[in-house]
């Protein structure tokens, strides 16, 4: 199961990388895929809050992860991992939605 929390922390990266880039863009970030970025009234702290946002989806994620090392293979545990992540993503969008409304002009 080393493995399977590799690939887990893998995708922890990525969402690091997105707090990185969303802190030192110039310009608003975007949040959902292949939308454009909305007109916000203050740019660096619309993207200092979404990079917040993802900073601390990213530390959830790789909590919601550490099953992987320590339950065996298909043990009912990972329901926690499972469960977890989805309603880490809900939580992602709804705090983004009311980031959005504070930010846009």
């Amino acid at each position: 199961m080393i493995i399977g929390f590799l690939l887990w922390s893998a995708c922890t990266l990525l969402f690091l990388g997105f707090a990185v880039y969303a802190r030192r863009s110039q310009q608003a970030v975007g949040f959902w895929a292949n939308v454009k970025a909305p007109e916000v009234s203050d740019i660096k702290q619309y993207n200092r809050a979404v990079s917040n946002l993802w900073l601390i989806g990213a530390f959830v994620f790789e909590l919601l992860g550490l099953p992987l090392l320590f339950a065996r293979q298909n043990s009912p545990v990972f329901i926690i991992s499972i469960l977890g992540t989805v309603m880490l993503v809900l939580g992602m969008m709804i705090r983004y939605s009311f980031i959005e409304g504070r930010y846009r002009k």
